[in-house]
This record gives C-alpha cells, structure tokens and sequence, in this order.
C-alpha cells in the first residue's frame, strides 16, 4: 500500500514540479531497521506561496484534506495533511523555507520503486530530523540508522545541530553523541 502511494504521490509531484523528499519513517525503512509506520512525511521545496500547485497536486491523487480550512492551516503549521481514501494512509506534505531544508532537498537520494524515482532525504538529514524530534523511537530509528550505515558524515550532522540549538532551547549535540557512544557501547 505504502509503494503504490508513494510511487503515485513522486509522479504527481514531478508532474506538478515540486521538489520533494520523503522523511520520517519510510525514509528510516530505507536506511534503517524495518519497522511499522502509519503515515508518509514529505518535504517539499515550495513555500505558502506554492500552495495553489500543491493542492493541484493533491486533488490529482484524489486525497482528502484532514482539516476544513488547509490554506490557515498551512499558514499556521507549514503542513498540509491529507489522507488517501481507500488505504487510509495519512500525507503530511510540509511546506519549507529554510535554508537548511534548501540543502535537504538537493543532497535527496533518489531510489527507483518499480517504474518511478522517489526521493528519499539523505542518510544524515534523516539523522537530523530524528535528533530534532527526540522522542524514544527517534532515538531508536537514529541509533538503526547509523549501525547499519557507519560512513555516515557526522560533520554536517554536527554543523545542522548547531544551527539548530540556536533557535532550539535543547542539547541537540548532545543527543546525538549520546546516540553514537551508545552504539560504541552496545555493539
């Protein structure tokens, strides 16, 4: 179910020239530990004011809005979340406008999924989003990650966290050293 969706959701966006990249949970499938997910994250390379295509996009896939109002939701959250109907599988498509995501995007690895190119976030920008979030499944899909990948480039890592314990009151750098001495520890 998750394939079809994610193969006809690049196709859709490709179509509509959005740059994209999949996180979360089905991008730690791809470099991680397989485990279950409920939903697909996706960056995309457009602001509030790419919306309108967004939602072109989305009426293409036939997906249902899971709020009344997306465009004040969007504003407010940068997310506009949608579901697929017959799967009942959940999209959060989120709007982007750093710098950092900039970055993300054009480091995405591309993966060939049948007959369609889906791009997935980069090992480390995974990593990132993971370290950000904290909670104990993060910190499970992180420690995954970086066992079955030990090349992984930690300086960029290191120097997004840092960007980001600026405007995050928390120990981002931290964590994610915890996580690489805990895997030193455990393996």
């Amino acid at each position: 179910m998750f394939k079809r969706l994610l193969a006809r959701i690049a196709s859709a966006l490709a179509k509509h020239k959005i740059p994209y990249m999949v996180i979360g949970g089905q991008a730690v499938l791809r470099y991680g530990e397989p485990r279950a997910t409920k939903d697909i994250d996706i960056t995309l390379g457009i602001g509030i004011e790419g919306l309108s295509v967004l939602k072109r996009a989305i009426e293409s896939l036939r997906l249902r809005y899971l709020v009344e109002n997306p465009d004040d939701f969007a504003r407010e959250t940068m997310v506009v979340p949608v579901v697929e109907r017959r799967s009942g599988i959940r999209v959060d498509f989120i709007l982007s406008f750093s710098p950092y995501e900039r970055q993300a995007l054009e480091r995405a690895k591309p993966a060939k999924l049948g007959r369609v190119v889906i791009r997935f976030a980069s090992l480390e920008d995974v990593v990132i989003h993971k370290i950000i979030a904290g909670r104990h499944r993060d910190m499970e899909d992180v420690a995954s990650i970086l066992l079955k990948n030990p090349d992984f480039d930690a300086a960029y890592i290191k120097k997004w966290l840092r960007e980001f314990e600026k405007v995050i009151e928390e120990n981002l750098l931290g964590r994610f050293t915890d996580a690489c001495h805990n895997l030193k520890k455990k393996y």
